[in-house]
């Protein structure tokens, strides 16, 4: 490997913002090898990491020299931004979750519009934070890393203009994309259940769309009576059921009735009503209109005004009614919150409209503080992707901390954040192991602890260390390429033995046979656990799943070499591919050349896809099996982690017989006590706990 030159100074680590400031920075290196991945040399001030209490880990403790991998990035954004829904409504990243819908783009026809876009994965990370603030007042907190689209395309929050760090970025003046949330009513979205809302959305509703009847009638024996009669009929049910409920939260009872059925020009229309004086008074007392008008009373009354007389076609909002009282009350409480509404001409029926100027933003900022029940007058997949705002960047503000982030892949490849068109990672690690963390594991920057070595020994050299065993592999593989540089496994390996500490590892790297003679030490006066993961025995389809990783065969040669030692290796034959690698023709043949290799047992599970990595897998899946997709789909539907319990049955059924053929069940003979114990790494697997590195292209990473 050609390192030499290629050295940079801490000052020109401009691919990883913030990390220069960072005291335990040695320096930072590039190579020809990895285009476009920077290595940071960092002194560690601790090794060994414990694993969560409540993990089913058979182990306590593990060890990971090296942190990343080099086909990942680092896209991501403050817990709070909030983010445009399917439905036209916002939530902040911190809530949303994968297989929830928001709203992305895409050009059609020359065009980009906003359409409907799924999340696919999401994933928490940390990094150094910048704010991008603009012109109409919307402001945004993300990584240096993170892309949004401009009227020049899509550029990151920082970059260089030459040298490593040269990428397209923000700068003053430049324009973003998308309708922005400076107009936005300031603090958070009013409650709904606050009694003032409830007051002001049920005179709004009631006033616009209900019926109130006191009248006279003559009584058959003679003499009259006062009827009292209150009707809503609406063909929105969620508008019917929040002004039914916040009736009852005020003391109103009311009973549910259809009140029209479906035609084929008209939907359904059902209804709540009362006849009861004492509710008729509540009612009257509930819409009267106050002598001060609160914040919320205000945005109450627009929700409820908006889901009885409402409007919003091809992106203008609308509010109509023939009483004046009505129409003055829905300007003023407009101008109250900042927002521009004008009343137009009326119609030759008498009644007349508020419009609401403003474009998309000024839509967006009356939902959000107006909060109108009715989902489908929210929506905006469809509409063009205008620009009306005042959206150019004032300033870019470094805010010298790190800070917990999230990031989101969606189906489009972009999301809306904070009124922004923002870019997500689409081309997500498509190698990594099944129970990796989607976001510090997978950057395009490599953490290497030089000196992990020595930290690990002053801190098994602790009168606190009870020589638990500690694992290898279980995050990062330590045999990735770059240890071939910078040989920190040899230290680990003698702080460990030397500890005597037990320890066990896991890899699907070939430069495991370098430090076999150690390890074959080591094993000599502590219990040493070595595994090769191989999934694949068909060449083809291994190249295709896997493409660079070290062949079957290599590593087949590599559990040859570790017997060869002196020493046992187990086989992790994870994960089983349904429907590709789970014949009995493929599997039997997998043990074989296990067996053949010297693998002293062989362990295995069924394909699982965490939420992150599935939609990666299915796309590799649609690209080379097509026939298969409908087959996973309806296996791993939905939030679906793990294959169906009968397969996984059904698997077992076909596996252990197999298993119990070649010689290769789980646990071995105690060379001290003659009895049979599992390793940790024989747990490990039992436990599902850490599934095979599965890979798809691209995938440089493999070659580590």
């Amino acid at each position: 490997m050609r390192w030499s030159g290629q050295e940079l100074g801490v000052e020109q680590a401009g691919t990883l913002p913030g990390l220069a400031k960072l005291n335990n920075l040695v320096r930072s290196v590039q190579t020809p090898e990895f285009a476009g991945v920077t290595f940071h040399e960092v002194l560690a001030k601790s090794a060994l990491n414990r694993v969560p209490g409540q993990s089913a880990m058979p182990f306590g403790w593990t060890i990971n020299p090296y942190r990343g991998c080099s086909h990942a990035c680092v896209y991501c954004l403050h817990p709070e931004t909030e983010i445009t829904l399917g439905d036209g409504r916002t939530a902040p990243l911190r809530s949303i979750e994968v297989g929830d819908v928001v709203i992305g783009t895409r050009v059609i026809d020359g065009i980009r519009r906003y359409v409907e876009s799924k999340v696919v994965a999401k994933w928490a990370t940390r990094k150094p934070a910048y704010r991008v603030s603009l012109a109409d007042g919307t402001s945004i907190v993300a990584s240096g890393d993170h892309r949004f689209l401009t009227e020049r395309g899509w550029k990151h929050v920082t970059g260089a203009p030459s040298g490593p760090g040269q990428r397209p970025h923000l700068t003053t003046g430049n324009s973003l994309r998308g309708f922005g949330r400076g107009m936005r009513a300031a603090g958070p979205p009013p409650s709904v259940l606050s009694s003032d809302y409830m007051r002001g959305y049920l005179t709004g509703m009631i006033r616009g769309d209900g019926m109130m009847l006191r009248r006279e009638y003559p009584r058959s024996t003679g003499g009259t009576y006062i009827a009292h009669r209150f009707r809503l009929a609406l063909a929105d049910s969620e508008a019917l059921a929040r002004s039914r409920m916040y009736l009852e939260q005020l003391g109103v009872r009311t009973t549910p009735f259809l009140f029209s059925s479906a035609t084929q020009s008209r939907r359904e229309m059902t209804a709540i009503r009362t006849s009861r004086r004492s509710d008729y008074e509540a009612i009257t007392s509930i819409i009267e209109w106050p002598d001060f008008s609160s914040s919320l009373w205000r945005a109450g009354f627009l929700g409820g005004i908006f889901d009885a007389e409402g409007s919003c076609s091809r992106g203008v909002l609308r509010i109509s009614n023939a009483d004046e009282m009505m129409l003055f009350a829905s300007i003023e409480s407009l101008d109250h919150f900042g927002l521009d509404g004008i009343l137009e001409p009326p119609s030759k029926n008498g009644v007349r409209s508020v419009r609401v100027r403003g474009g998309l933003a000024a839509r967006q900022a009356f939902f959000n503080l107006a909060q109108p029940a009715i989902t489908r007058k929210l929506q905006i997949a469809g509409t063009t992707v205008k620009t009306h705002a005042d959206l150019r960047v004032v300033a870019i503000e470094d805010l010298g901390e790190v800070i917990d982030m999230f990031d989101i892949t969606t189906t489009t490849g972009d999301f809306i954040a904070n009124g922004v068109v923002s870019h997500n990672c689409f081309a997500r690690p498509t190698h990594t192991y099944l129970d990796l963390d989607a976001g510090d594991d997978f950057d395009r920057q490599i953490i290497v602890k030089v000196n992990v070595a020595e930290v690990l020994r002053t801190e098994l050299a602790k009168p606190s260390w009870r020589h638990e065993p500690v694992a290898l592999g279980t995050n990062t593989d330590p045999y990735q390429r770059a240890e071939g540089r910078y040989s920190l496994m040899p230290g680990i390996i003698d702080a460990l033995t030397a500890s005597g500490t037990p320890f066990s590892v896991l890899t699907k790297g070939t430069l495991l046979r370098r430090d076999l003679p150690q390890l074959a030490d080591a094993a000599t006066r502590v219990p040493v656990d070595l595994a090769m993961s191989i999934a694949v025995y068909d060449h083809e389809l291994q190249q295709s799943v896997e493409p660079g990783t070290p062949s079957t065969k290599a590593r087949l040669a590599t559990v040859t070499a570790v017997r060869d030692a002196g020493l046992d290796c187990a086989v992790f034959l994870m994960p089983i591919l349904p429907y590709l690698t789970d014949t009995r023709a493929h599997l039997d043949e997998a043990l074989r050349q296990a067996k053949a290799a010297g693998a002293t047992s062989v362990l295995y599970t069924a394909l699982h896809l965490k939420p992150g990595v599935k939609p990666w897998f299915m796309q590799w899946l649609e690209r080379e099996h097509p026939e298969l997709v409908p087959k996973y789909r309806s296996m791993y539907y939905g939030n679906n982690t793990y294959a169906p319990k009968e397969y996984r049955r059904w698997l077992g059924q076909r596996m252990k017989p197999l298993i119990r053929a070649h010689g290769l069940e789980p646990g071995r003979e105690d060379p001290v006590t003659g009895g049979v114990r599992s390793s940790a790494l024989e747990g490990r697997a039992a436990a599902h706990a850490v599934p095979d590195a599965l890979s798809l292209p691209p995938d440089p990473s493999a070659l580590f």
